[in-house]
């Protein structure tokens, strides 16, 4: 995890317009540098470091001697950058990871390149001899990637559009910032004037497909077929394939823990192949949630179960309502369900930062998307139609919850690990007929749970523990963070404007007091910006006003029973 940042022909003088990267020093703060590019007065890097692989050479824009007309500025991980190195004979100058990016440059051009990585990135890669600019985003978006390109050819790239949004250009006012698509690349010409000119834009990767890399995978050929346990042994396998290659860290591994099954699933497997391999560190979970709240609970339950070195944060209602606007600004969106699920992982966060020495966090993101676990999920018309919502929520991961998760972690320095999202997990997954996948017997994500069953990995209670609106399983018995939250803002908002928001907010109206409330917030921060949301996260199949689980006749919570 690090903070990327770029800028090619730009007007203005470097050193007004390097303030901005300044804004994500929060992803970096180990060390930070700015290199102009020699030959190209008005192009500049700028890099802020979480040192995780290779503290000795890992500074970046990363260039080697080999290929002296290469500049690289990335972040992510490449899982399988040794496995490449062995099939091509690449000969590293360094232990970073993403040095490998320059090799199969070189080896096979930017399609091969994007599409040959396990792994999680963004990145910018400048080519001078060829006069060539390429920027790249891994399948999910994982690893955030904004841009900013103006008529004339001024081009800014940056990990989060805050360090965008200021910059001075004199043919724009206000050069309009957008997130680059998860799955694609692209060209651009370099001018000699320092300017660009984009070539293409290309899909490499479809969630769907079995990934290029494959076939360099540690995990050799699966049995095909989809009798039950042929599926179920072809999962375990996979899953935890995905959290060994993510043990790749030179510095100290945690995992966040709420007690549910996804984060409960990554916790037990993270620990038994850090068993495994001889980790000479406890493994330390973290869980967040009010005094005795059913998260905390449950993720006691588990820690005691897999032996891990486990930490309560406990928060109160005033500390969440505090965090509101830092979360905020920080995320850069105003989606209700994203910012009100995000404050807990954003003090959670904060906590791991300043008591801990834990940088390298793993958590259970994508699995609800992937494997049907939201409740609405129980009132797909058909198999066939709750597949197509799963894949479109895949493709929305990088505004929803891949955003959430991205942000709240590096808003304080910490770097994210996301297995549920491995690329050859998700489209074996994805292959599987329609009616495996869907709810069973009033569970969701029945497969999934399921293939663990005889593991022993996790207490029976946990395996099959119903999912929870995140609103509850962080809230006391008493009273939902969900209510808490309307009964703050109920104060904050008054009636005539909530009234009056299609006027004001044409784009995305918030229909509720707390979607105003948010709203207001962002346009503090983020003026004239709302289209980065192209709509709010809302359940599908049932007439919903609000994103919360607790909206939904399915759901049964521990407070409402």
């Amino acid at each position: 995890m690090c903070g990327i940042w770029a800028l090619f022909g730009s007007d203005e003088c470097l050193s007004v317009q390097c303030l901005s990267a300044m804004k994500i020093a929060h992803r970096g703060p180990d060390a930070f540098r700015f290199e102009n590019v020699n030959g190209f007065t008005n192009c500049c890097f700028g890099f802020h470091r979480l040192a995780v692989v290779d503290q000795l050479y890992g500074m970046q824009p990363i260039r080697v001697k080999k290929f002296p007309y290469l500049w690289l500025c990335y972040n992510g991980e490449i899982y399988n950058f040794k496995q490449l190195q062995k099939q091509f004979g690449f000969e590293y100058q360094t232990l970073v990871d993403g040095e490998v990016i320059l090799h199969l440059y070189n080896r096979g051009g930017i399609e091969q390149t994007a599409s040959m990585l396990d792994g999680v990135f963004a990145f910018i890669l400048l080519d001078t001899a060829n006069r060539k600019v390429f920027l790249a985003r891994d399948t999910y978006g994982v690893r955030p990637l904004f841009k900013v390109l103006t008529d004339d050819g001024f081009l800014g790239v940056c990990s989060e559009a805050k360090g965008l949004i200021n910059l001075k250009h004199s043919t724009s006012l206000c050069p309009k910032v957008e997130p680059f698509l998860p799955g694609h690349y692209e060209v651009l010409d370099l001018k000699p004037s320092g300017k660009v000119a984009s070539v293409e834009l290309v899909k490499f990767h479809s969630y769907k497909d079995e990934p290029l890399h494959a076939a360099c995978d540690t995990v050799e050929t699966l049995p095909s077929g989809f009798d039950l346990e042929t599926v179920k042994s072809n999962i375990r396998i996979l899953f935890e394939n995905a959290v060994r290659k993510r043990l790749m860290a030179h510095r100290r591994i945690g995992c966040l823990l709420s007690g549910g099954l996804d984060s409960s699933l990554v916790a037990a497997v993270l620990l038994k192949l850090m068993k495994e391999i001889n980790i000479n560190y406890p493994l330390q979970t973290f869980a967040i949630g009010m005094e005795n709240s059913p998260d905390l609970l449950a993720a006691r339950k588990v820690a005691a179960h897999i032996g891990s070195e486990h930490h309560e944060v406990i928060f109160n209602s005033e500390e969440g309502i505090q965090a509101i606007e830092e979360v905020i600004f920080s995320l850069e969106t105003y989606d209700i369900t994203t910012v009100r699920a995000s404050i807990g992982m954003y003090l959670v966060s904060k906590y791991i930062r300043k008591k801990t020495d834990s940088v390298v966090i793993f958590s259970g993101e994508g699995s609800d998307e992937l494997t049907q676990g939201y409740i609405y999920f129980h009132k797909a018309p058909s198999p066939e139609e709750a597949a197509e919502e799963s894949e479109r929520l895949l493709k929305e991961l990088y505004l929803f919850d891949v955003l959430r998760a991205d942000r709240t972690t590096a808003a304080h320095g910490l770097e994210l690990r996301v297995p549920f999202l491995d690329h050859r997990f998700t489209s074996y997954y994805l292959s599987l007929p329609a009616e495996l996948r869907i709810p069973k017997n009033g569970i969701e994500k029945y497969l999934l749970r399921q293939s663990f069953e005889d593991s022993n990995l996790l207490p029976k209670e946990i395996l099959w523990r119903p999912k929870e609106a995140f609103s509850d399983g962080i809230a006391s018995i008493k009273k939902s963070w969900f209510s808490i939250l309307q009964d703050y803002i109920d104060q904050q908002v008054d009636d005539l404007l909530l009234e009056k928001a299609a006027e004001k907010y044409p784009f995305n109206p918030p229909k509720t007091k707390e979607s105003y409330y948010y709203r207001q917030i962002f346009e503090k921060h983020y003026s004239g910006q709302s289209n980065w949301l192209p709509h709010y996260w809302m359940p599908r199949w049932v007439k919903a006003t609000d994103p919360s689980a607790r909206t939904l006749k399915h759901y049964k919570s521990a407070t409402q029973e």
